[in-house]
């Protein structure tokens, strides 16, 4: 087995199914399964995708333990040679899995790899090539909007949409990587619950020694935001997320730029907490 698709599914059954035709459609010339686990949906109709879909593996967890916890659960299950983390909102767009497989096979020090990344209007997504987090590049991220700026920013402005280059971080929704190296590094921290884990994932194959790479040669549809609610609970995940991260990489070893990071991440929960009013 060359590789296995995992995907963790919340209340979003339409675009899973969506999800899982694309995989159908493009994944050729490879032998591949494909695992969904369900983080304990409240919308139960996800179960009627497995009569339309015997060849898939079906895992139903009791409770909801957060992305990275679901997704390790499922690669223990995996018997590719490669894993491919997706998120159940993304679909393929062409015949390129084995290319992409093919040019991580080639790179001695694989880490993991993401793709080009456009939302429903076809607009790029800049997230899909990133720089770890830092003093400089959070500020950027948190309160202005560079995103034309050619420096290399947190968003990389200065790798072109369809180059291949390495990278820092790539996004979570579709990335790339082998088990035996995934499993190595110690999988997702499962302190995330939800966003931020890619993050984590990506500098950890770094601090490991291993190469992070952007494909932008091909790209995948990703509905974002589409099956998020943008409440209080989603701004104190996703702010929450970071300050897991800055506690565990600045905290101690970067105490400058850690209080630097805290408290831009303080004022931008608070100033977004404000918006909901």
């Amino acid at each position: 087995m060359k590789l296995s698709v995992i995907i963790v599914n919340y209340n979003v059954t339409q675009l899973l199914r969506s999800c899982l035709l694309s995989l159908q459609k493009y994944i050729q010339e490879t032998a591949y399964e494909v695992i969904v686990i369900d983080n304990a949906s409240t919308d139960t109709s996800w179960q009627d995708l497995i009569r339309e879909f015997p060849s898939i593996h079906f895992i139903s967890s009791e409770s909801n333990g957060g992305f990275s916890k679901a997704n390790n659960q499922a690669v223990k299950a995996a018997k590719g040679e490669y894993i491919l983390l997706l998120n159940p909102d993304t679909e393929l767009e062409g015949f390129y899995m084995k290319e992409l497989l093919d040019f991580a096979d080639a790179q001695p020090s694989f880490g993991c790899l993401g793709v080009r990344m456009h939302d429903a209007e076809g607009i790029f997504l800049p997230e899909s090539k990133r720089s770890v987090p830092d003093m400089f590049n959070s500020f950027e991220k948190l309160f202005t909007n560079f995103k034309k700026n050619k420096s290399k920013s947190y968003y990389r402005n200065d790798i072109e949409e369809n180059a291949v280059a390495e990278v820092d971080v790539i996004t979570g929704a579709f990335l790339l990587a082998k088990k035996q190296v995934y499993e190595k590094i110690g999988g997702l921290d499962e302190s995330y619950f939800m966003y931020g884990e890619d993050i984590d994932l990506c500098y950890t194959f770094l601090r490991n020694g291993y190469k992070n790479y952007y494909y932008g040669k091909v790209s995948i549809l990703h509905h974002k935001g589409e099956s998020t609610v943008k409440d209080e609970v989603y701004l104190n995940r996703f702010y929450g997320a970071m300050q897991i991260f800055i506690d565990k990489y600045y905290k101690e070893a970067k105490p400058v730029q850690y209080s630097f990071l805290k408290a831009g991440l303080k004022l931008r929960l608070h100033i977004e907490k404000i918006k909901l009013k």
